[in-house]
């Protein structure tokens, strides 16, 4: 029968484990910090910008942090994870201009928003943008699905999104056919995976 040994336990004083504990605290802190500081849309004066995507976009007539709730909205409505939030900012600046040619628009766009963050902070103590779970804010916006604000943000992005060219191709769509000689003609009929 072998004996074997513990090796020697080295003690840590209260002292010396708090310090360790904290500076690895600060570390981590301040690293999470600087990687949410690059995936967040920025508000600057009267432009939102998005350093990770190198976009930004000056609003006409929207308050900056309403046009970044507005894209943040919008990519709850219609989420597509392969979709950089520049095309969401692209489909939302519509609607900005709109609400710079009616103020009544602007003041449905600026008082939704203002609802939807006194919502959001009732519930979740932070801003609709700062809610930090999707499902979250998708309950959220489940709550406002019958306010006009929801309906005329939902229905632009219908619009503002899908008939976006550049995303065709995204989403498996090759635009229309009527001047190719309709579908008939291309593919109508080709279901080889059947």
């Amino acid at each position: 029968m072998s004996s074997t040994t513990n090796p020697p336990v080295r003690q840590v004083t209260v002292h010396q484990a708090a310090e360790r504990h904290a500076v690895g605290r600060r570390a981590f802190l301040a690293g999470s910090a600087t990687a949410a500081a690059a995936a967040v849309i920025l508000v600057s004066g009267g432009a939102i910008i998005c350093p990770r995507e190198a976009w930004g976009y000056e609003t006409k007539a929207l308050a900056p942090d309403t046009m970044r709730s507005l894209v943040k909205m919008a990519r709850d409505i219609f989420p597509h994870d392969r979709l950089p939030d520049r095309f969401y900012a692209v489909a939302m600046k519509v609607q900005d201009e709109a609400a710079a040619a009616d103020p009544k628009l602007k003041d449905l766009y600026e008082a939704g928003m203002a609802k939807l963050d006194k919502l959001a902070k009732a519930k979740h103590m932070a801003p609709y943008t700062d809610v930090g779970w999707e499902a979250d804010r998708v309950r959220l916006l489940h709550e406002i699905e019958a306010d006009p604000f929801f309906q005329k943000v939902r229905g632009g992005l219908v619009t503002g999104l899908y008939n976006n060219k550049e995303l065709w191709p995204v989403f498996g769509y090759e635009g229309e056919s009527a001047s190719k000689g309709g579908y008939i003609d291309r593919g109508f009929n080709d279901l080889e995976w059947l």
